[in-house]
């Protein structure tokens, strides 16, 4: 039985995943084929701060910075920024994902544990396939209590 209890909180992420509609056996890989000589794509956004306030803790993860590299298979590297009021396991961002602007999920990080010290954080994804007749993706976060809920960054795909 104890050994269980250390996957407790990956199990946990995958029900909400699967719960909220998310693909959960798409790629989450941290490590990626070497970027072609093509173009990366950059953007930010505009999150609000990670205090709400005197005490308050963020509510939503938000995505604030992210680019996109395209790989030389013709699949693309996502790098997000995601700021979240992690207070433990209790509250942390637990995933971020790439869809279409229509919804349609391309690709879910999963992430694993609190990032409650290391505020904002970045973390890749790789491979991500991209329909050829899409230009743009939105990058959103997930926060194990509040689920897809902040600032979401939209990135054009460079092509």
């Amino acid at each position: 039985m104890r050994r269980w209890v250390r996957f407790w909180p990956a199990i946990a992420v995958w029900f909400t995943l699967v719960s909220c509609g998310a693909d959960a056996t798409s790629e989450a890989s941290a490590t990626a084929p070497a970027p072609s000589e093509a173009a990366i794509a950059t953007s930010s956004s505009s999150a609000a701060p990670a205090s709400t306030g005197a005490g308050s803790v963020q509510a939503c993860a938000d995505v604030i910075d992210g680019t996109i590299q395209v790989l030389s298979g013709g699949s693309f590297r996502f790098d997000a920024t995601v700021r979240s009021g992690d207070t433990g396991w209790d509250k942390y961002a637990d995933a971020w994902e790439v869809r279409q602007v229509d919804g349609t999920v391309l690709g879910v990080r999963v992430l694993a544990h609190p990032h409650e010290t290391e505020q904002p954080f970045t973390r890749s994804l790789s491979p991500v396939d991209i329909p050829p007749d899409v230009d743009q993706v939105v990058v959103a976060a997930s926060d194990s209590v509040n689920g897809f809920c902040g600032e979401t960054l939209t990135l054009d795909v460079p092509r």
